[in-house]
């Protein structure tokens, strides 16, 4: 399932957003992504095995961190990017003593736009 942070009305849980940015190895993948990378770029470029770098990447994303797209291939092979989903995240706390969390997205072009579109059709095909 390709996943796009831009699409959740409610913020992430603070904890799973502090939680995935204290980990070395995840923080070591949000910076290698200068452009979208698969999980097998992301896994030797960062020096992480593969299995590892799937269950980080789920976390990531599950943390609203990192976006999912399909990269579209003529020979059907489809795979899947990831890149990061934010330009900073700012942690909060209010006056009742909780944690809250904002993002700032970058703007999505009109190429990744149109990725998000079709990876939603496919979801729901």
């Amino acid at each position: 399932m390709v996943r796009d942070p831009s699409r959740h009305e409610e913020p992430p849980d603070p904890q799973a957003v502090l939680s995935a940015l204290s980990d070395d190895d995840a923080v070591d993948i949000i910076a290698a992504l200068d452009a979208p990378k698969t999980a097998s770029e992301l896994s030797e470029e960062c020096d992480i095995p593969l299995s590892t770098t799937y269950r980080k990447l789920e976390r990531l994303t599950e943390a609203d961190l990192l976006q999912e797209s399909t990269e579209i291939r003529r020979d059907g092979q489809h795979t899947t990017r990831y890149d990061v989903a934010f330009d900073s995240v700012t942690v909060e706390l209010d006056e009742d003593n909780t944690l809250s969390i904002e993002f700032s997205r970058p703007e999505r072009a009109t190429d990744e736009r149109l990725a998000a579109l079709w990876s939603q059709v496919r979801e729901e095909t």
